[in-house]
């Protein structure tokens, strides 16, 4: 028996490698998408492992900043020399950096990283750790001078002697490039400027008597640990100590959040290809099973009992997942360096030699690449045990054609029942935790009701797609119609391949319009600002920018927001971290809110809040009640709640749960935040076109900071949830790759099995031409049917989605109809490619040879 199956399994070799190829693809995924980030942690981890400071003493954090405040938190730089008379410390030193800053050239271009990776102004002094060193000119000495990374120099063509306008929240000031510095260790992609440390306190952090933090070199034998019990003993509490242990593992539970975006979209990928290739392994055995009737009927006849079949089915299946899966991580490998390749271009400059291949990358692929395709080939492998001896005394009817689909039609209806049940539930629920994991349920037991009974829906749905076939194609397009609905199983499951990532990408294009929609609503009903002025990358920016904005000619109104975190001491005991807003008394001129008790006027009072209802409700507070509130730094205060919002109407722009505040409250408790948005109307008689030149002239030297209008700003909302449509658009782009070696693979398999009758068609007169047709036209109707399947599918997953995010507020629903189209026309264009490698091999077919076949 083993010498038959690995017989059999070269015999069809060509056929079983388009199965092959779908586990390859998600084999591939899933061992790049591992080797990638395990190469990038364990090369971060040696970076900061290799440049902590033994032990650095940094500003205690209170309040968990979730929005980009501005605001810098300092320790006194007195306690460099307090700490540097502790027994065992070796070197005590200031630290005074700055990260997500602006530095422009003399030409007012950025010279920062273009990848989201930030800009950071330091303080120069080198150490054993450094992770650069000076490789040409001096170090910088005095307010004018600075040194630049090699990397940053280089991409930006920066050489010394060159100015640079650092743009930091005390002000902007200007220094000369005197040397370049090198990175010695990996270059995590940002840009450094580095200063001498009084510059750095002075001009970074405005006081000269302030650090970010300080650093600690041990002496020779004494344990960090220890060190850091002196320290902490020395300045006593209101300070954050780590060890150098300690600073790496915080900075590498960072870097997680960004490799964990990679993992899992990457995973993602893998998930996808591997669903979809399911439908194409299974189909690839049930035909192959189908097609070898006599010759498993022989083997049963010699002796063969059902074990042995089923067994040797199950052995050619782990065959073709082992090869699939060592391919899978050979290309795997090639996939990790090509994106390690990627992130040098952003200027991540990993080594390729020092790629890491974990035990778990071969364990895990081989148990994807394996194991999907041994359960993929379970239900082949029952049924092939089930040829009796006298199978293989007649031509047996394929396996599965005109079996009954009663099973099918009760599991079907019951799995749909329920996820419409679960969607329905979704629909209704007024909690978004519960109503997501409703939906979450209904989308799973949907996709697998479809998959389920989709060969039910085979005939009826196709007579009526193929119904005009006859009429216009005569014979042919009868032949193609009635080959599709042969095999309902078969045509289920090749559509069903098709059908999953359609669906997918039909329900989020429709949550996507759906919530693009809601903003575009929402902006036309609140925002009344002509102009917002605002940094590119939404941080927020210096005092400065907005002095400029007052003084250019025919401003009005000028508005300012800023991002306020802070710590909400709620009645019942509980304490949560959040952001309110603080904004300039004037903003009704440029904001149109809603209130369901009190008025802008109040809540911008000097002491009061404002909170949205529906929030306020669920903490148990209310128009009146008093707010306990801690803001970074210490500084703590009791606030009045003065006005109630209705957060559907009236969310204005950041202002997270709907809480704002006066900004005169704001800079009381946290002075040193700094603007992130400025709104702008043009003055009465100003044109606003020519409002918008003439602030684009006066910030014209800061190049990161745009001025939108209403249109610009929509706009700027749907480029952030377009990021995530081209996530879904490429899945489904993979998803498409897999469906269509999938209808390749049944029509060619399909072809086989139709080989006589092949040959008498072509004997009675079928021309070549004609034969083409008509495997064109059976293609093409199974993918339509496949399109239709996800494109009902995915209009219920969408108004579903749309009604979770309507319980944020997002209630506006959209269809995007030009997708819709698309899907339908591209199901057309998929059908056609995928028949002509099959169409062209049996129209290549010897007649005689043909109608001999068995």
């Amino acid at each position: 028996m083993l010498r038959a199956t690995l017989r059999s399994f070269f015999a069809h070799k060509g056929r079983l490698l388009l199965s092959a190829m779908a586990i390859i693809l998600s084999v591939a995924f899933v061992a790049g998408s591992l080797i990638f980030s395990d190469t990038v942690g364990r090369t971060f981890d040696r970076l900061f492992a290799s440049t902590s400071a033994d032990v650095q003493v940094q500003p205690k954090k209170d309040v968990d900043e979730q929005i980009p405040s501005g605001i810098t938190r300092t320790v006194p730089a007195s306690l460099a020399g307090r700490i540097g008379k502790v027994d065992g410390v070796s070197k005590a030193w200031v630290d005074a950096s700055v990260e997500n800053i602006t530095i422009v050239d003399s030409h007012n271009k950025n010279v920062g990283p273009t990848s989201g990776a930030p800009t950071i102004a330091t303080n120069w002094y080198l150490t054993d750790r450094s992770p650069v060193k000076l490789t040409s000119g001096h170090e910088p000495h005095g307010a004018g001078e600075a040194l630049l990374d090699k990397d940053t120099a280089d991409k930006k063509k920066v050489r010394i002697g060159d100015s640079l306008t650092v743009l930091a929240r005390p002000g902007s000031f200007t220094v000369r490039v005197v040397g370049i510095a090198t990175f010695t260790t990996t270059n995590p992609g940002a840009a450094l400027v580095f200063l001498d440390t009084p510059t750095a306190q002075t001009k970074l952090l405005g006081r000269a008597d302030e650090a970010t933090a300080i650093s600690v070199e041990a002496a020779k034998g004494v344990d960090d640990k220890v060190l850091k019990q002196r320290i902490a003993t020395e300045i006593g509490g209101g300070y954050e100590l780590k060890t150098a242990a300690e600073q790496a593992k915080d900075s590498a539970a960072s870097l997680g959040g960004f490799l964990d975006v990679i993992k899992y979209v990457m995973l993602g990928f893998a998930g996808i290809a591997v669903l979809v290739g399911i439908f194409l392994i299974v189909n690839t055995f049930s035909m192959l099973i189908a097609q070898r009737t006599r010759e498993l009927g022989l083997l049963r006849a010699l002796g063969a009992d059902r074990r042995q079949v089923q067994r040797s089915v199950r052995i050619e299946a782990l065959l073709l997942g082992a090869i699939g899966s060592t391919l899978g991580l050979a290309a795997g490998i090639g996939l990790a360096y090509g994106l390690i390749a990627l992130m040098g271009t952003f200027g991540m400059n990993l080594s390729a030699a020092e790629i890491v291949i974990g035990w778990g990358t071969p364990v895990a692929s081989y148990l994807v690449g394996v194991g999907v395709t041994f359960v993929a080939a379970y239900l082949p492998a029952r049924r092939a045990a089930q040829v009796s001896p006298m199978a293989a005394l007649s031509d047996a009817e394929v396996a599965g054609v005109g079996r009954p689909l009663r099973v099918r039609a009760v599991v079907g209806s019951v799995l749909a029942a329920a996820g419409a049940a679960a969607l329905a539930g979704c629909a209704a629920s007024t909690k978004t935790a519960t109503s997501s994991s409703l939906l979450g349920l209904g989308v799973v037991l949907t996709l697998i009701a479809t998959v389920v009974a989709g060969p039910l829906l085979v005939r009826p749905v196709i007579r009526v797609l193929g119904g005009a076939f006859p009429r216009v194609f005569g014979s042919v397009g009868r032949m193609s119609q009635r080959n599709a609905l042969r095999n309902p199983r078969r045509t289920g499951a090749t559509a069903s391949a098709l059908m999953v990532g359609l669906a997918l990408v039909v329900g989020m294009s429709v949550a996507s319009a759906s919530m693009t929609k809601s903003f575009d609503q929402q902006i036309d009903r609140v925002l009344g600002a002509d102009y917002i002025v605002q940094n590119s990358n939404f941080t927020p920016f210096p005092e400065e920018i907005t002095g400029k904005i007052r003084g250019v000619e025919g401003v009005g109104t000028v508005v300012r927001q800023r991002f306020v975190p802070l710590q909400l001491r709620l009645p019942d005991g509980r304490r949560t971290d959040t952001t309110a807003a603080g904004y300039d008394p004037q903003l009704d001129d440029v904001a149109h809110l809603s209130y369901s008790d009190g008025s802008t006027a109040e809540a911008l009072a000097s002491g009061h809040v404002a909170m949205d209802r529906d929030y306020a409700h669920d903490h148990g507070l209310k128009l009146g009640s008093t707010v306990r509130v801690a803001f970074p730094g210490g500084a703590t205060a009791v606030l009045t709640l003065s006005a109630l919002t209705d957060m559907d109407s009236s969310g204005g722009p950041g202002a997270e749960a709907g809480m704002f505040m006066g900004l005169a409250t704001a800079e009381k408790y946290l002075p040193d935040g700094q603007d992130a948005v400025v709104y702008v109307n043009a003055a009465s008689g100003v044109d606003q076109q020519t409002l918008r030149t003439a602030l684009e002239k006066a910030l014209a030297s800061y190049p990161q900071v745009k001025v939108n209008n209403q249109a610009d700003y929509k706009k700027i909302v749907s480029d952030q949830i377009a990021v995530l449509l081209y996530l879904v658009y490429a899945l489904l782009g993979l998803a498409i790759v897999i469906a269509v070696l999938g209808v390749v693979n049944t029509l060619a398999l399909s072809v086989v099995e139709r080989t006589r009758e092949i040959g008498l068609l072509r004997a009675i007169g079928l021309s070549r031409v004609q034969l083409r047709r008509m495997i064109r036209l059976e293609s093409v109707v199974i993918a339509v049917f496949g399109a239709l399947l996800g494109l009902a599918l995915g209009m219920v997953w969408g108004v579903a989605m749309q009604q979770v995010l309507a319980l944020q507020g997002l209630k506006a629903f959209a269809v995007p109809w030009s997708t819709v189209v698309a899907v339908v026309v591209g199901s057309v264009v998929v059908g056609l490619a995928a028949a002509v490698l099959p169409a062209l091999r049996a129209s290549r077919m010897n007649v005689l040879t043909a109608i001999a076949h068995e």
